[in-house]
Order: structure tokens, then C-alpha cells, then sequence
């Protein structure tokens, strides 16, 4: 079968590098499934869940948001922050989220109140990418929503 060369690129550096058989991303208006031979394309990503399949095994990411490029059967992430769903600090994101409520609920006068509801929403994703991944039984196909 026909595979995609993907990678996931961060200001810290390359985070996923493999080649797919296919990848569900966060687009901007929807889910976005990529298969081998897709038609060129550019899309702003939204905070959410990035799933890859290879030979039947799914990762699970969070990604904060950013750019998908495909181009001849290579698809490139550009993210300001990628992580895989088992190296999500839980402790940490739900630290955040308490922070943004906190924020959102206070609403200081120089608060920038899109930049607070986009912390929550992305720690909010975080914790929901995180405990439904933990939560999966072993040896259960691991392709659940793709």
C-alpha cells in the first residue's frame, strides 16, 4: 500500500517523522483526513487532536494549532507546540485550565479575552486528548475515529 511521508515541525524542532498510511488533522472548518495521493493543498489547523495510522497502530497528538501542507504525497505540519497524547503532562494542563478559568473569571481590564478563551480551549483539548487516550484498553486495534 501506498504510504505519505509526514512529518510535524515545531520551533523546538521535528517532533514526527514517518512515513503513514493516513492522518486525521484539527482543519480550520472540520476534520481533515489525508490519504496517499491527496490533491495539493495549504490549511490553517485548529487546537486539537492530530491522528496518524501506520499499519494499523494510531498516535494520538495534540497540536496547538498551524499549518498543513500537502505536497506530492508529503504532508507537513507547522505547529507552535505538538506533543503525543502519552507525554501529555496532565498535572500541567490541568494547571492551565485552572489559570485561564481563573483569568476568564476575574477578567483583569488589560486582558486579552480571545487569547484567554484560546488558552482554555487548548488546555481543555489537551486534558480531553490525553485522558481519552489513557483511558483505551490495550490490544483494542488502536484505530478508534479513524
Amino acid at each position: 500500500m501506498a504510504k505519505l511521508k509526514f512529518e510535524i515541525v515545531t520551533a523546538e524542532g521535528i517532533v514526527y517523522s514517518d512515513d503513514v498510511d493516513i492522518i486525521v488533522a484539527p482543519g480550520i472548518e472540520g476534520q481533515l483526513g489525508i490519504l496517499p495521493g491527496h490533491a495539493p493543498l495549504l490549511t490553517m489547523l485548529q487546537p486539537g487532536e492530530l491522528l496518524v495510522r501506520k499499519d494499523g497502530e494510531e498516535t494520538a497528538m495534540f497540536v496547538s494549532g498551524g499549518f498543513l501542507e500537502v505536497m506530492q504525497n508529503r504532508v507537513t505540519v507547522l505547529a507552535d507546540v505538538a506533543e503525543r497524547a502519552e507525554e501529555i503532562d496532565i498535572s500541567r494542563a490541568e494547571a492551565a485550565k485552572s489559570r485561564a478559568e481563573q483569568r476568564l473569571e476575574e477578567r483583569p481590564a488589560e486582558m486579552d479575552l480571545a487569547a484567554a478563551e484560546a488558552a482554555l480551549m487548548r488546555s481543555l483539548m489537551r486534558l480531553k486528548i490525553a485522558e481519552r487516550r489513557r483511558k483505551r484498553k490495550p490490544g483494542s486495534g488502536g484505530t478508534q475515529g479513524l
